[in-house]
Order: C-alpha cells, then structure tokens, then sequence
C-alpha cells in the first residue's frame, strides 16, 4: 500500500472497521502502515474527546505560572541576601525549570489542538526542550530534599558542605545532567532513525508516550531507562524523609501536628507526591495499554489527562507551597507591595 505522507490517509468503511481491529502487542511493534492509520485515527476524534478541552488546563495554570513565578524569581534575585543561601537557589532553578516546562508544554498542546504540523527538526526540538526543562526540576526536587537532609542532620557543618559557591556549581551540574540525559535519548533515536516523520509531524507528547512502548527496541529501552532514573529519584527522597523522621521523632518537632516541622514535612510530600504520581500513573498506563488491557482511546484519553493536567497542576502549586512558604520571600513580597500602595495613595505635590 502506498502511503506518501500523513495527509494522503482517508478514512473509508474498511479503514474503520481495521483501526476498530488493530490491537498493541507487546511481541511486535508497528509497522508504519498501521501507525499511519492509528494516527489518522486520532486526529480525526470525535468532538468529545476534542483535543481543545485538554488545552484548557495548561493555558490556566500557564497564566497562573507567569504571574507568580517571575514575582519569586525577582525577589531571589534582588535580594543579595536571600541568592546567596543554598535553598533559595535551589528554589529558584526548580522554578525557572517549570516556567520554562509550562511554556513550552502549553505551545505545543496549542499546536496540537489547531491541528498545525511542525517541521520534524522543530518538533525534535520542542521535545528536547520540554525534555530538559522537565528533568530541570526533577533534579532540582532531588537536591532540595538533599539540602534539607543535611540542614537538618548537619547543621554546623552545612555552610562548610554546602557553600554558595559549591551551591552554584551544583546547579550547572543539575542543567548539564538534564541536557545530556535526554540529548543522549535523542541522539540514539534520531542515528537509529526510530523517529517517525508522521509522528513529528504529530508532535504530541502524550500521542508519542502512548506509542513509545509500541516502537522499536530502542524506543522501549529509552523508555525503560527513564522509569528507572524517576525510580531511583523517588528511592533517594524517600530514604531521605525516612531517615530524617527515624532520626528526629525523639526531637520533639512532631509531637503537633500544626508544628512548622510537620507542616513543612506536609507540603513537602503533597509536592512530591504531585511530581511523581502523574509520571507512575503514566508508566502503569502504558502498561496496560502494551498488555491490551485497555484500548487505544482509552489510553489515549487517560495520557491527554496526565500530560496535560497532573504534570502541570505541580508546576503552578510548586511555587505557592513552596516560594511563598518561606519567610523572607513572603515578607520581601509584602514589602513591595505595600510600598505600591504607599505610592499610589501618596498626596500629589502642592502646585508652585
């Protein structure tokens, strides 16, 4: 069968009645026939499942990222005192890393739900850069939680561990890692031409996450190889919070729970439960979609509902638990906004 390009795909009577036949196995992976037709298949969705409902979450919290985030950044920023401590720095990378991750995660569900196609080289790109941005705050999450371990544990020594300088060091190393993590995927993807032109031309993160495991062997091992790395971040904060609990219980700082060590232990794990419960509910997902255990809509819906709305939700509360939790950031930002209001109901000069 002939098929020049994803345009050139029509839908007939015998077309629907093979895409209602074609099922995932997990022995074999598509062929490019049969992902021509399955992508057909999901542009053309019935208006229930239109891909514009999806688009309303990311544009919201977009919004909601843009106001808050720049605000945090600028009072870290412009304040000598508060940029040269190790955790207001750390802050300040997992924020610009998910203020960049909803940027360029809301253009691409834009693009995607005005059905425009991006170059292939385009789409690789915004891939990268979502890719990057998002294993920004993975990363930057790991190293908040390892700064709070030695805070905690090390308090007399965590200046000497922990210096400003030794600080900012860390935080080139985090971007390296999340540069290089994912551009040696891409690398190995791209030389193994395991890229389809059809899916760039998609260039939808959830469509190329539920197909990933339906690829090549390449494909399914990149994918394998990020669930350990979100495993092994995951391990990491957890011993990290397991040790501080069996280590500081006999303190005292539990013994309320509104304590300011119970509520910071709170928050924390309703941020990191946010960060990682999307990208489980994403690997088991495509697990069952692989084992045939659900079907392709389906599965396709429940990524739309992942993608778009659980791995947006921590980029936007990130900031309000967080950035706002802290008392010199609170404080520095009450501050600046008495003092536009003190400007603005200030008398006007008596004439001369």
């Amino acid at each position: 069968m002939d098929i020049s390009g994803c345009a050139s795909v029509r839908r007939s009577n015998a077309t629907v009645r093979r895409l209602r036949e074609i099922e995932f196995n997990s022995s074999s992976g598509l062929d490019d026939t049969t992902l021509y037709f399955l992508l057909e298949e999901l542009s053309l969705t019935p208006s229930g499942t239109n891909m514009k409902m999806f688009l309303i979450s990311p544009v919201i919290c977009l919004m909601a990222g843009v106001l808050i985030i720049p605000t945090i950044l600028f009072v870290i920023f412009s304040r000598f005192n508060i940029r040269q401590e190790t955790r207001y720095m750390l802050l300040g990378n997992a924020l610009l890393s998910d203020l960049i991750y909803l940027l360029f995660y809301t253009l691409s569900a834009a693009l995607n739900a005005a059905h425009l196609d991006l170059p292939k080289e385009a789409c690789v790109l915004l891939l990268f850069l979502l890719a990057v941005a998002y294993c920004g705050g993975l990363f930057t999450a790991v190293a908040i939680v390892l700064d709070t371990y030695v805070a905690i544990l090390f308090p007399l020594r965590y200046i000497t561990i922990l210096p400003p300088s030794r600080t900012k060091k860390i935080i080139v190393l985090l971007w390296m890692c999340s540069g290089a993590f994912p551009g040696i995927f891409f690398l190995v993807l791209w030389s193994t031409h395991t890229f389809v032109p059809c899916v760039l031309e998609t260039c939808s993160v959830p469509v190329i996450l539920i197909l990933t495991l339906n690829g090549t062997d390449a494909l399914k091992l990149c994918f394998w190889l990020s669930a350990m790395v979100v495993f092994l971040c995951l391990s990491v904060i957890f011993c990290c919070y397991a040790i501080l609990y069996f280590k500081t219980k006999h303190s005292g700082i539990w013994e309320s729970i509104c304590s300011r060590a119970s509520v910071t232990f709170l928050m924390h794990n309703t941020v990191l439960f946010f960060y990682f419960f999307p990208l489980l509910a994403l690997f088991v997902e495509s697990f069952l979609c692989v084992n045939v255990l659900i079907k392709l809509q389906t599965g396709i819906l429940v990524s739309l509902t992942v993608c778009n709305v659980l791995m947006i939700i921590p980029k936007v509360l990130f900031p309000f638990l967080y950035g706002l939790r802290y008392r010199e950031i609170s404080a520095s930002l009450k501050s600046i906004v008495r003092r536009k209001q003190l400007r603005m109901v200030s008398p006007a000069p008596p004439p001369s």
